[in-house]
């Protein structure tokens, strides 16, 4: 490398690309919406407010190239993260619908100006070593960063703060940059391709990208299927940040028509296989990998390759792309979702041919006739399934779908609630807090009306399948003192079965957080001083010998079902209760595995037991496993 020209990381311009797609993701589209829904806006005022939204983002995408003022990237960028900066910590006020419609326009304008901003100069950030691998790890990390399960089950004030906060560090990461030649990538691989056929391609893939990121957000089955727990936020993660990696290679060795249809195959796909919640794990590997993919180039593109022969038009061609496929793109996807609920198969197709048309011989040889068709196909799209909807059968249910409507037709509500009160013994008992806004948006939200039984928010967490059926066919063998009465007609045909799916399905956020709170749980010291071993081997015979005595009778009617048969206290004693720990010691094993079961397997805990009644319990079972010691 000549010495007048320094070797130059793209540290800075990985960071700027992150921290923009952190905002635009975790704030704009998640903590905001969840500061409306806490705010009570909803229905036509929701719709309206997010309008101005993507009326501010269009407006300022289109407008920012063209201003005069302020010529420097510096300054017109440090303008950008502060206006999103300050737009986030607005969001914390108490907003009226006018405030939060005005508050909107605002996060989109800021939104608009620093998206256009940052790609029409993002050469001056992303270095000279490998300017689009800079492009596709800011990319990749701030998918990442999004996806990490602490940041993403965050409350939305504490989204909106962090926001905030990395714009504020964006701010010092513009320091200005080194001035060199400014060199933009090409690919010698592939013939350039036109802006109109870029422009429709990411038309195309906004639109699927946004219509199934609503539907998912939208279905408590998919949403469970795709980003809830742990494990999938961690695989999304990485998913997100290695097809960003990899969308940077092959952007530089093949160009952007490759990215459009591999980013397509993927995207359509997923949107396909949305349809059959039964293949929700391949659609939420899927669905990731195309979002990722085609985000590096909606950078990548306006920045480094487009064939643009000034600054100036670099900037007007991304206030185009932004406008026009992202924001535009991204309402009607986001309304497609709210209005079908799901992505139509020949929409996929139509979609499909926008992509791969243009490669096609002697076809969109003129910029009109490339406009026009690409308009026509959206718009075909959109009437000949408006035709087939209304002349075909409605999509079948999934299981889980088909269980909550028995749910709500069995009466369940009148029992069981599905909401754990915060701040209150109910965190410990059926696990942890859901948020007001989650529950909300349920249709309809099965709050319940009153709490005889436990609460089932997160039953799939703490009750297996088998126990669930057992508990059905006999509650008060399987349950002790239970008042529910039978529904083994259920299982008479498939509504049995379902409602199992869905109460299977009630896993909110937080099972590995709580999961901790419950092995540091100790009975409170009265309840130890209390216990009684009569007491206990009455509770016993009452909640555990129908299970753990050779002839409980769940035990003897079930015993073919259990993966592995519970451990019959007469005859032997389990490995993870043969320690020689001291009798305090041993007690509070016993007394946590009576309170809350063993995960993974069918022992249920007993939760609504009194610290008193679990203790005299653990009381009685230490005592009948010392003298089996004694025995042997």
């Amino acid at each position: 490398m000549p010495p007048d020209r320094p070797s130059r990381s793209g540290w800075q311009g990985a960071c700027l690309v992150a921290i923009t797609y952190v905002y635009f993701l975790i704030f704009a589209q998640f903590a905001f919406l969840k500061r409306l829904a806490n705010l009570g806006i909803a229905d036509a005022h929701l719709k309206a407010v997010m309008a101005a939204m993507a009326i501010g983002g269009i407006l300022l995408s289109l407008v920012a190239p063209r201003v005069r003022r302020w010529p420097s990237p510096v300054l017109r960028l440090r303008a950008g993260l502060l206006a999103c900066a300050v737009a986030a910590l607005l969001s914390l006020l108490r907003l009226t619908f006018a405030a939060a419609a005005t508050e909107s326009f605002f996060i989109g304008a800021a939104l608009g100006l620093l998206t256009v901003t940052l790609v029409t100069h993002l050469v001056e950030w992303a270095g000279n070593r490998s300017p689009l691998f800079a492009v596709g790890a800011g990319t990749g990390l701030g998918y990442f960063l999004c996806n990490v399960p602490q940041f993403f089950t965050a409350t939305p004030q504490v989204q909106a703060a962090v926001a905030a906060g990395l714009c504020l560090f964006g701010v010092i990461v513009t320091a200005p940059p080194f001035h060199t030649t400014v060199e933009y990538h090409r690919s010698p691989a592939t013939a350039p391709i036109s802006f109109f056929h870029v422009l429709s391609s990411f038309t195309a893939l906004v639109w699927l990208d946004s219509a199934a990121f609503f539907i998912i957000q939208s279905t408590a089955s998919l949403r469970a299927g795709t980003w809830q727990g742990t494990a999938h936020l961690w695989g999304n993660g990485l998913l997100h940040l290695a097809a960003a990696l990899i969308s940077a290679m092959l952007l530089s060795r093949r160009g952007p028509g490759l990215i459009f249809a591999a980013a397509f195959v993927a995207l359509g796909s997923a949107c396909l296989l949305l349809n059959h919640p039964d293949k929700i794990l391949l659609a939420s590997i899927l669905y990731p990998v195309g979002v990722s993919l085609y985000s590096v180039a909606l950078v990548a593109y306006p920045s480094l390759l487009a064939p643009a022969a000034s600054i100036a038009e670099r900037g007007r061609m991304a206030g185009r792309i932004y406008a026009i496929a992202g924001w535009f793109g991204s309402a009607m996807g986001i309304g497609m979702g709210q209005h079908l609920g799901h992505v139509p198969p020949i929409f996929v197709v139509l979609a499909g041919a926008v992509v791969f048309a243009p490669y096609l011989p002697n076809v969109f040889r003129v910029r009109y006739r490339e406009l026009s068709l690409t308009a026509l196909v959206l718009l075909a799209a959109l009437g000949a399934y408006g035709f087939l909807r209304a002349t075909t059968a409605p999509p079948q249910l999934s299981s889980i779908e088909r269980g909550r409507q028995v749910y709500i037709s069995e009466g369940c509500i009148h029992c069981h609630s599905q909401y754990v009160r915060p701040d209150s013994p109910d965190v410990l008992m059926w696990g942890p807090v859901q948020s007001v806004s989650a529950v909300r948006s349920e249709r309809p939200p099965l709050i319940g009306n009153r709490r005889q039984g436990p609460d089932l928010s997160q039953v799939g967490v703490r009750r297996s399948q088998l126990w669930l059926k057992m508990h059905f066919y006999n509650p008060a063998e399987v349950s002790g003192a239970s008042i529910m009465p039978s529904y083994g007609f259920l299982f008479r045909g498939q509504r049995g079965n379902d409602l199992i799916a869905y109460l299977e399905s009630l896993r909110g956020p937080g099972t590995v957080e709580h999961i901790a709170q419950e092995n540091s749980w100790h009975p409170a010291l009265a309840a130890l001083v209390q216990a009684n071993s009569a007491r206990g081997e009455q509770l016993y015979e009452r909640d555990c010998a129908t299970c753990h005595g050779a002839g409980g009778h769940t035990r003897v009617a079930w015993q073919s079902s259990f993966a592995v048969p519970p451990i019959d206290f007469s005859a032997d004693t389990p490995h993870y209760l043969r320690s020689q720990a001291a009798l305090p010691q041993r007690l509070l094993e016993i007394a946590r595995i009576v309170k809350f079961g063993i995960p993974g397997t069918d022992m249920a805990g007993h939760e609504y037991l009194s610290d008193s009644d679990v203790s005299s319990i653990a009381l009685w079972l230490s005592q009948q496993i010392a003298q089996s010691h004694a025995k042997s």
